[in-house]
């Protein structure tokens, strides 16, 4: 029996089919522009790849929408973060605020941002632009439990689906996730290291700043993780629900959510990245509608960007998060249509084409 879209397992469901005449037809117009064959190297085959997405040869980008899903996380108990857990709760006050970076990014791109609060032990309370679920006030530990229960997983999955629902309701044609949760890069380590069985010190990271011994104490950490869900980890949802975070589920529910719509998304990085490669274990044609923003500085980013075959737009040397380096390499997509749209063919210009 084929699931319903209503059901739990709705992530199953197959992405809708890239629409290939759209970008043939974006390649010839690209082939016909007044310039020599490749010469905007990237900026052309990013062009075509929206053509295919959106389905029309002339893509385009005016609408974007930013969701930036915050949650806390019980392995924050083992000291895995230069900054106090109570941050997660302090920035979400903060993104409503306008004072955070995606909020300058998001502003000045006029772009829409929301954020939902999965579960932030410093409860912010209710705050204008923030969308209130949370799950608990935090993921369990998951050195020695799964982090979320199976109903918590679900919620955070349909989080993720639900925010893809309001920005394609909104007439979004691109959609950006963020993310917010101290402790978030151990967690985002150890769910891909359980995906793709990499040590943990390859991917253990800064972070917030940790020192050379902070780190170690998070590869440690993340061992212990492993250790503890061994033999549990082979189906990729059951490796996000157990090494995950609520706002890691949330974003591998909107990766799945947004190739289901026909949505094309602009994956951030580290975080992002982690989750968006369980969603494409958990439903492998989720990875025709991905594009990849920017090679972060975190040491892990790599290998990530590796296993889903990503070339990143930017590298800038960008840590933050939030959707940050999404946001940062948004007007290359927009300037990718703007040429592609707007430069005049050979023959609209009267210009002689090569020959040969």
């Amino acid at each position: 029996m084929t699931p319903t879209p209503n059901e739990s397992d709705w992530w199953r469901q197959p992405a809708k089919p890239l629409h290939r005449p759209a970008g043939e037809a974006a390649a010839r117009r690209q082939a016909q522009l007044t310039k020599p064959p490749g010469a905007l190297g990237r900026l052309e085959a990013i062009a075509i790849q929206l053509a295919s997405m959106q389905g029309r040869e002339r893509p385009a980008l005016e609408r974007a929408q930013i969701t930036v899903f915050a949650g806390d996380h019980g392995v924050m108990a083992e000291g895995v973060s230069a900054f106090p857990q109570a941050v997660t709760g302090e920035m979400v006050k903060n993104f409503a605020r306008g004072g955070a970076a995606i909020s300058v990014l998001a502003r000045e791109q006029g772009v829409r941002l929301e954020v939902v609060d999965l579960g932030t032990v410093n409860d912010p309370g209710p705050l204008d632009g923030v969308i209130r679920l949370r799950l608990a006030p935090s993921t369990a530990n998951f050195t020695s439990a799964p982090a979320m229960t199976e109903s918590q997983f679900e919620q955070a999955l349909a989080a993720g689906r639900a925010a893809v629902a309001r920005a394609a309701g909104a007439g979004a044609q691109l959609f950006i996730a963020g993310e917010m949760g101290i402790g978030n890069t151990t967690a985002a380590a150890a769910l891909a290291c359980g995906l793709i069985g990499l040590p943990a010190q390859l991917m253990a990271g800064p972070g917030t700043g940790l020192d050379a011994e902070g780190v170690a104490r998070k590869a440690a950490v993340i061992d212990r993780a492993l250790a503890c869900h061994a033999g549990q980890l082979a189906e990729p949802a059951e490796a996000l629900r157990r090494l995950g975070g609520f706002e890691l589920a949330a974003i591998a529910g909107a990766c799945i959510a947004c190739a289901q719509k026909g949505l094309p998304m602009l994956v951030d990085g580290f975080i992002v990245t982690a989750a968006a490669l369980a969603a494409v274990r958990m439903q492998p044609t989720v990875r025709d509608w991905l594009l990849f923003a920017h090679a972060s500085a975190e040491p892990g980013h790599g290998h990530l960007l590796q296993m889903l075959g990503a070339q990143p737009l930017i590298d800038l040397n960008l840590r933050l998060g939030e959707g940050s380096g999404a946001a940062v390499a948004l007007p290359l997509l927009r300037l990718a249509c703007a040429l592609h749209n707007g430069m005049a063919t050979f023959a609209e210009a009267g210009v002689s084409e090569k020959h040969g």
